[in-house]
């Protein structure tokens, strides 16, 4: 059964996602990454500078296709849509909805921002995992 965590209370969410993968995939963890296109660029452009000393391998597929032997050694896929990850460990979800496919994924991982729309959002999913009877651990992150 695929369990959830729910960190809310982000002051500053890319940044804290940056932190989140690089933590996950430092575990030798197969990470997933699904949302809307537009977080992803973000996301894939924060990876590369969020910490100028090191590099953390991710994949943005949001573009289009990548050679199979490159999407099995990187650890980070970034995807619009979680059905289309494949086997992964963690998925890491940006959208503003329960993902599509997100069965498939021993653990997802949902950051919440202060944001009103997001707070919002992120109470819709947390109540939507309950309904069906997931396993939730939710971490508030200090101011």
């Amino acid at each position: 059964m695929t369990q959830v965590n729910f960190y809310t209370g982000v002051s500053e969410r890319l940044a804290y996602v940056c932190r989140l993968l690089r933590k996950a995939q430092q575990s030798g963890a197969q990470i997933g990454v699904c949302g809307p296109v537009a977080s992803l660029r973000r996301l894939d452009a924060a990876l590369w500078t969020f910490e100028p000393a090191e590099f953390v391998p991710h994949l943005d597929l949001s573009a289009g296709a990548a050679d199979p032997h490159l999407l099995a050694a990187t650890p980070i896929v970034l995807l619009e849509y979680a059905v289309d990850l494949g086997h992964r460990d963690i998925l890491l979800n940006l959208g503003a909805e329960v993902p599509e496919g997100f069965e498939q994924f021993r653990r997802v991982l949902e950051v919440v921002s202060q944001d009103g729309e997001q707070v919002q959002a992120g109470r819709r999913r947390f109540r939507r995992y309950e309904e069906l009877g997931l396993s939730i651990n939710h971490h508030k992150v200090p101011a």
